[in-house]
């Protein structure tokens, strides 16, 4: 089961450098604590750490379209930055998908 865990950990601390790198220190904050509903041993709170990713991944999307996009402008390659960002978003909605796997669920009863 630690394994399936391990990804969305990771996803967090991803994100939250991201907004530490734009200076949102709010949304920092909550993207380390979004993986401590892990605590809370409920399957609503499963449910909302996967809809949580959901728009992390808009987030990675959108600032992969706006390197994309200065990429262009100044003439330069954005091959490279698609492809991680595109891995990152990936692994964020993968993240999202093992916690819905049957053996996290046993953990985390639906009442």
């Amino acid at each position: 089961m630690k394994l399936r865990i391990f990804p969305i950990v990771f996803a967090a601390v991803l994100m939250a450098a991201h907004f530490l790198r734009s200076y949102n220190l709010l949304l920092m904050v909550v993207s380390l604590l979004a993986p401590c509903l892990l605590f809370i041993k409920r399957r609503g709170s499963l449910v909302t750490l996967q809809l949580l990713t959901i728009p992390a991944a808009a987030v990675w999307l959108l600032t992969l379209n706006d390197i994309i996009q200065q990429r262009l402008f100044e003439h330069r390659s954005w091959t490279a930055s698609a492809i991680i960002l595109g891995v990152v978003t990936a692994l964020t909605l993968f993240a999202a998908w093992l916690l819905n796997s049957s053996s996290v669920k046993r953990h985390y009863p639906s009442n």
